[in-house]
């Protein structure tokens, strides 16, 4: 089982040409969204920055087909994603990549006595956010700073990288 999820890192303030599109939810973004695929453990198996406009289902589709030339995918069983994926990409990707490609989450969070929303963690999805939480710690990855998909993407693998090394070591 793995977790694959983005996080959208928006691009520097002094703004100038980057290789991000539009995107977001209001509009432009400079940014780029940083793909990352978690086992069990919470240790990255394939990360990825793409620019911030492509979608769930797209971002999600490029980390099946890394782990597929990488062949990680051997023994994949189950893909869990969050809503952002719609049902029928999530059956398009399950067909195609010959694994469960869920989706997880919820459509109204929980209230408590006083009406507030509660957070409440969705079983073995939160280890990808702690894991994106890990790897914007490097510094280098605070903000979008790049100006390719390259660098953007080599920078990442690095803090990858040394976040396994830690785990491990």
């Amino acid at each position: 089982m793995v977790v694959i999820d983005t996080h959208l890192a928006r691009g520097a303030s002094n703004g100038g040409v980057t290789f991000h599109d539009q995107g977001g939810p209001y509009g432009r973004t400079n940014g780029a969204k940083r793909i990352a695929c978690v086992d069990v453990k919470r240790l990255a198996l394939c990360v990825r920055a793409v620019p911030a406009s492509t979608s769930e289902a797209r971002a999600v589709e490029l980390i099946l087909a890394d782990l597929s030339r990488i062949g990680a995918d051997e023994r994949l069983e189950l893909v869990l994603v969050d809503r952002g994926t719609s049902q029928s990409a999530a059956r398009r990707l399950s067909e195609r990549f010959g694994c469960e490609v869920r989706r997880v989450g919820w459509d109204e969070p929980p209230r408590n006595e006083h009406g507030a929303k509660v957070f409440r963690p969705i079983r073995h999805a939160w280890r990808v956010e702690v894991a994106h939480g890990h790897l914007v710690r490097r510094r280098r990855l605070a903000r979008c700073f790049e100006n390719t998909v390259a660098s953007a993407t080599g920078w990442l693998h690095v803090a990858a990288m040394t976040e396994v090394l830690r785990v491990l070591g």
